[in-house]
């Protein structure tokens, strides 16, 4: 009989969510050097890059790869012969378990969990509660795999209940260009087949917990109807010339995911989630002995990628910007900001908003005129760190309140991740504006370009709260020009064009 002490399950929990925040899989980060190797998109390339060299001063630095530490999911395989030593349930040791990763003094990661979602969406705090799935099985062994889920990839989750007819690799294709970026590619795409609605999801989830072997399967060629649909989804959804960051390429995913289960005659429920370029996952078993034992990766696994800023970025003070300026930046370009930015995302944009509309002033000391404001949330600092990882959010969901700040704040420009909107993208033209991308996933490279922060509004919303920060060569691209060009549009479509013609 297996004996598991009820520490040594809240000791490998924390231990493990503390890993994967520092430490992408080997098989992800081949497969990124793989597909950095190979890239002709100088825009996909250089995202890339420092994609690349985020995870390895992640490894090395021991911080987070994404400000975004993720909803931990977990997978658990009780074995039925397994007897517990301890006075808190299964789930209770689990989350006692994310509480202390989350809250760990050396390496604290973003709290991200919202309670009473549909209302006050008031933070957790510690990142708990956690998603946990839970199957008795045979042995007398614990097993769990667990994962820490970025909202943006996970926001692009979708669920189709497909005729038995209906074709799922068309549904796929069309269903991944309606994605846009904000699911940072180039991940991995998880499918799920068959069972109920529920199962489907369930489904497409866990396979995202397997290892990349895309490449293998290729070089062997597929032993069923799954491994050769695997197949065809891979070469078709990077044909769609998407690429890293949306910005247009070769590789939009490094490999596809299948798990199916037997479902109705009348039904077909198909799944799909995308996994991001922070993917973060671990298995481990218990078997009575102790803790987990976590394999301690070498850094010699992790390539040299000598990533620095191109010598044709141009360089902006931002404190002397002015619009003239502005409108002569055009999509693609790269830039290195330096100067002082505002931040914000949902609930302070919604703050803002909502006081601009009763005709109230903004807070003391917040002004927007001329100013850009950067869509992030970001990790803690510890030690002599300005700032944690500081990566950026999806902007979509700040497009409802761009024409309102443009409009009435003399607001200049904003940064953030993935496309914008028609909405948007109107507001940006309409005032002359312009919209710059910074890298998703490469959050702790970006923090090293802040200098000074420190906290100007709504404190009470922590990661939320409105930040001022002073950087110095913060890289960026030019996504949305002030005559409401974007990259996001323009990228992909010259690299699917591309990749046809080269067929």
């Amino acid at each position: 009989m297996t004996v598991i002490q009820q520490e040594d399950l809240i000791t490998s929990v924390a231990d493990a969510l503390q890993y994967i925040s520092y430490y992408h899989p080997p098989d992800f980060v081949q497969a990124l050097h793989r597909a950095y190797e190979q890239e002709q998109s100088p825009a996909a390339r250089d995202a890339l890059g420092q994609i690349l060299l985020n995870s390895r001063l992640c490894a090395e630095g021991h911080r987070p790869v994404c400000q975004d530490t993720g909803i931990v999911v977990a997978f658990v395989e009780v074995g039925m012969e397994v007897r517990w030593n301890g006075a808190m349930d299964l789930e209770a040791m689990i989350n006692e378990g994310v509480r202390r990763a989350y809250t760990h003094p050396d390496n604290p990661l973003r709290a991200s969990i919202v309670t009473d979602p549909a209302g006050t969406r008031r933070n957790t705090g510690d990142n708990t509660p956690a998603v946990i799935h839970t199957r008795l099985v045979a042995g007398n062994k614990l097993k769990i795999a667990l994962a820490a889920k970025g909202g943006g990839s996970e926001n692009k989750a979708r669920l189709a209940m497909l005729n038995p007819s209906d074709d799922i690799k068309d549904w796929v294709l069309r269903t991944l260009p309606e994605l846009g970026a904000g699911w940072c590619p180039p991940g991995i795409i998880g499918l799920g087949i068959g069972g109920t609605a529920e199962k489907a999801v369930l489904l497409a989830k866990q396979s995202l917990l397997e290892p990349v072997d895309i490449q293998q399967l290729r070089a062997r060629g597929p032993a069923n109807a799954l491994e050769e649909l695997r197949l065809e989804l891979y070469e078709a959804i990077n044909a769609l010339g998407i690429g890293a960051q949306g910005l247009g390429g070769i590789t939009t995913v490094v490999d596809v995911k299948i798990l199916d289960y037997p479902t109705h005659a009348a039904s077909k429920p198909v799944a799909l989630i995308p996994n991001c370029a922070a993917t973060r996952h671990i298995h481990f078993t218990l078997d009575g002995s102790g803790p987990a034992e976590l394999p301690q990766p070498r850094l010699a696994d992790w390539p040299e990628v000598n990533w620095s800023p191109g010598k044709t970025s141009r360089r902006i003070d931002l404190d002397t910007l002015d619009p003239t300026e502005v409108r002569q930046w055009r999509p693609g370009e790269t830039l290195l900001l330096s100067g002082r930015l505002l931040t914000g995302r949902d609930a302070a944009h919604k703050r803002l908003v909502d006081l601009l509309a009763q005709g109230k002033p903004l807070p003391e000391g917040l002004d927007f005129r001329g100013r850009f404001i950067y869509y992030v949330g970001p990790v803690d600092a510890v030690g002599d760190e300005v700032i944690g990882p500081a990566g950026p959010t999806t902007a979509t969901r700040m497009d409802k309140f761009t024409e309102p700040l443009l409009a009435k704040t003399g607001l200049l420009g904003m940064i953030g991740k993935a496309e914008r909107g028609p909405q948007a993208i109107e507001a940006i033209k309409k005032h002359g504006a312009v919209y710059l991308i910074a890298t998703g996933g490469a959050a702790y490279l970006v923090a090293r370009s802040i200098r000074e922060a420190r906290v100007l509004a709504f404190p009470e919303l922590g990661m939320e709260a409105i930040h001022e920060f002073v950087v110095q060569d913060m890289p960026v691209t030019v996504a949305v020009d002030s005559r409401g060009q974007s990259i996001h549009e323009l990228g992909p479509r010259q690299w699917r064009l591309k990749l046809q013609q080269a067929r």
